[in-house]
């Protein structure tokens, strides 16, 4: 491979993802492991959106953000696991540069896209139970679509901005990436120049990203735990918890691992603990959304119910 570092141009054209184990033995058991959970995710997260498309009372604010939700986890976990499959079933751990800077785009672009939606999402359930009387008009189906084009607009951006300042670096050393995908942290430590403008980057993208759209959810659920609170019925309370409960789940371990992944800029050497991070914002995150949502819901248990069941022409 030629060295060219008196350019401002990358020599590398392929990098090598070690993946997630080095034995051999042990990456047939891997491959059935991420087949059997991408699988499950797929077909999980598509069954609640086939429930939300075909039950009448799930046409709601709430449920069309979990159908968008839905979505974006089979693109997510979609984009990552299988390439590692197929790197796995062909032995082989090379991806092209251009390949490995798509897969970072398309990752960043989908989970801040989840980012963004988390946070329209609580603030649905905040105008749902704290300000019932105008809830139609200020969560119309007008405002839901803006809500998701901001949500896209703010990912594309965020996504867009890492990806061209991770082209302008150097890559002409070591190409080995402590990974199953390329990501920005386990990418910065293999770059000849330096990647302090990067790492800023990533840090204040994620400081608003975690840090603001965290406040406002949090705001959020404190005004909704207020207003439950002065609910006389104890059903009442239990049902708007339940519906709240969900939700949290899903945003404290969405925010809790993109957190530990992305704040840490003194880590200068990826490590295992990084792999584990990114199982679950690749694949647990998006597989335990729809049981969280399905198990703890009895509507979407009935209409997904309602869907099996339903009756067949006779042949």
């Amino acid at each position: 491979m030629e060295s060219d570092t008196g350019t401002n141009r990358t020599t590398l054209k392929e990098f090598i993802l070690l993946g997630l184990v080095e034995s051999k033995s042990l990456q047939p058991l891997v491959f059935i492991l991420f087949l059997f959970a991408y699988l499950v995710t797929v077909g999980g997260n598509l069954s609640i959106l086939a429930a939300i498309l075909m039950e009448p009372k799930l046409h709601t604010p709430m449920y069309f953000f979990l159908g968008v939700l839905s979505v974006l986890d089979v693109g997510c976990i979609t984009v990552t696991v299988p390439p590692m499959l197929n790197r796995l079933l062909f032995h082989r751990r090379t991806i092209p540069y251009e390949a490995c800077l798509s897969q970072l785009f398309f990752f960043h672009l989908l989970a801040g896209m989840d980012c963004f939606l988390l946070t329209a999402m609580a603030y649905d359930r905040f105008l749902a139970i704290c300000r019932p009387l105008t809830y139609s008009t200020r969560m119309s189906k007008e405002v839901q679509r803006t809500l998701v084009a901001v949500s896209g607009t703010c990912a594309l951006t965020n996504a867009l901005m890492h990806t061209i300042s991770l082209s302008t670096l150097n890559f002409c050393g070591p190409n080995e990436v402590n990974h199953f995908y390329c990501d920005l942290p386990q990418l910065f430590p293999l770059s000849c120049s330096s990647t302090q403008l990067n790492e800023l980057v990533l840090f204040v993208a994620g400081f608003i990203m975690a840090g603001t759209f965290l406040v406002l959810i949090i705001i959020s659920y404190i005004h909704v735990a207020a207003a439950v609170l002065r609910i006389r019925s104890v059903e009442g309370r239990k049902k708007a918890f339940s519906t709240c409960g969900s939700h949290l789940t899903v945003v404290c371990i969405f925010y809790g691992t993109g957190i530990f992944n992305y704040m840490r800029l003194s880590s200068v050497e990826a490590s295992d603990k990084d792999k584990g991070v990114g199982v679950f914002n690749t694949v647990i995150n998006p597989m335990l959304n729809p049981l969280i949502y399905s198990l703890r819901n009895p509507d979407v248990q009935g209409a997904l119910w309602r869907i099996l069941v339903r009756k067949r022409p006779l042949t």
